[in-house]
């Protein structure tokens, strides 16, 4: 069983409670829609699920039902009882912590795991990219975020959305859009669309380290979309090195959102 508007809502005003614009917090209310997520995100008995940002548990409930074992973090304090209240019944384990600052690999005791997560707007870009640098345990995620951050995450070179959380994105995995969230799930509603995104990581980073390394590529990456409309030969105008173009084989009249990572590799391997 999973939270309709009004059980949700009965437990806000129960509890004193509404959702703080501070933290992004949309809650989903929909049952159709967590159970939905929950077979998107395919788990099942002998599955660790990392749900991040659980709220008051309207999709922790959706993903106990699949049988995985679910640790639920949440970074409010006014939420954590309440929150316990629903999901611990269920075998689910509550952790009070923010998912920026967390030893993710600690709470995880290094399994395995697969995070689910509605993430709020505000943090939804950090978030993800924390777990693919500091949660190697974590193997796949499907997150829930706004509609333009969800193209940003999964976009290739010559997609408008391309840019340099992209390339960062696709160093550690492999992403794509998997589907789309009405506003109308929400409470409160918001003005933006949303999406799903499943993000799968690699069995190895995208760019042997020894072929260039990690600091040295997203220097090159950072520079040239900083500019990102301008030619390679302006944006990297002062990281560039004398005949870096030709020893690479990119062109300098070329812009950086139609560079893959492995041109932006071979730039900074050249350098």
């Amino acid at each position: 069983m999973t939270h309709t508007r009004a059980e949700l809502s009965k437990i806000l005003s129960d509890q004193g409670l509404s959702p703080s614009r501070a933290l992004g917090q949309n809650f989903v209310v929909d049952p159709n829609t967590v159970r939905r997520i929950a077979r998107l995100a395919r788990v099942g008995p002998g599955d660790l699920v990392l749900e991040v940002g659980a709220g008051l548990g309207s999709l922790t409930l959706a993903l106990a039902e699949t049988g995985a074992e679910v640790v639920a973090l949440e970074v409010d304090r006014h939420l954590i009882e309440p929150l316990r209240a629903v999901v611990e019944p269920r075998g689910v384990r509550v952790v009070h912590a923010d998912a920026l600052e967390a030893d993710l690999e600690a709470i995880l005791a290094g399994r395995a795991a697969v995070v689910v997560a509605n993430l709020p707007y505000n943090v939804a870009t950090p978030v993800v990219v924390t777990l693919l640098e500091r949660a190697p345990s974590v193997r796949r995620l499907l997150v829930m975020v706004q509609r333009e951050v969800a193209e940003r995450l999964a976009a290739g070179p010559g997609e408008e959305a391309y840019g340099a959380v992209s390339v960062r994105v696709a160093y550690f995995a492999q992403a794509r859009v998997v589907g789309r969230v009405p506003a109308s799930v929400f409470l409160p509603r918001p003005r933006v669309e949303s999406s799903l995104v499943e993000v799968v990581r690699r069995e190895r980073v995208a760019v042997e380290p020894a072929l260039v390394g990690e600091a040295e590529l997203f220097e090159v990456v950072r520079t040239a979309f900083g500019q990102r409309r301008k030619m390679l030969r302006r944006s990297l105008a002062a990281w560039a090195s004398e005949g870096v173009f030709e020893r690479a084989g990119v062109e300098p009249t070329r812009r950086p959102e139609e560079l893959s990572l492995e041109e932006f590799a071979a730039l900074a391997a050249a350098r």
